[in-house]
């Protein structure tokens, strides 16, 4: 098996190859973390499906080599990797904050029907009874509704 970047002649066709390679790279990671997003079909299935955790390994992969490279990319490389990294980070808060498409919607709660209205409480019902409490008395109630002020 041979080496395409050692049978490239000159440092400038290595570089070339070592760029497209970075560039192959980038996109890779980008797309895998697009299809673990549900932005992309999986090539095997042809579904779209959301698995976030996933998406966020592709994702850190991209942010670790951000790191790791910084200084040593030129601006197209640089360029690349920045606005894959934007747009997937964007992508994954809205994944976060949009419940799955093939999730379940929430069923409704039951709406009371209009013909049994309730009825009012009678002497065999139980009715809450309430303590009146005088200013400045403390009770359970008030002090979990205690405000808190900072004072300078």
């Amino acid at each position: 098996m041979s080496n395409p970047i050692s049978e490239t002649q000159g440092g400038a066709g290595q570089d070339k190859m070592i760029s497209a390679l970075f560039a192959s790279m980038v996109m890779q990671n980008t797309n895998m973390a697009l299809i673990f997003l549900g932005q992309a079909p999986n090539p095997q299935t042809g579904e779209t499906g959301q698995d976030l955790e996933n998406a966020r390994y592709f994702i850190d992969q991209l942010e670790m080599l951000a790191v790791k490279t910084k200084g040593n990319l030129d601006r197209q490389e640089d360029a690349l990797l920045k606005q894959s990294l934007t747009h997937l980070r964007l992508s994954f808060v809205e994944a976060v904050n949009q419940p799955a498409k093939d999730a379940p919607e929430p069923a409704a709660p039951p709406s009371p029907s209009p013909a049994t209205p309730a009825a009012p409480p009678t002497d065999e019902q139980e009715t809450p009874v309430t303590e009146p409490v005088l200013p400045g008395e403390k009770t359970a109630e008030s002090d979990s509704r205690k405000k808190f002020s900072k004072t300078y």
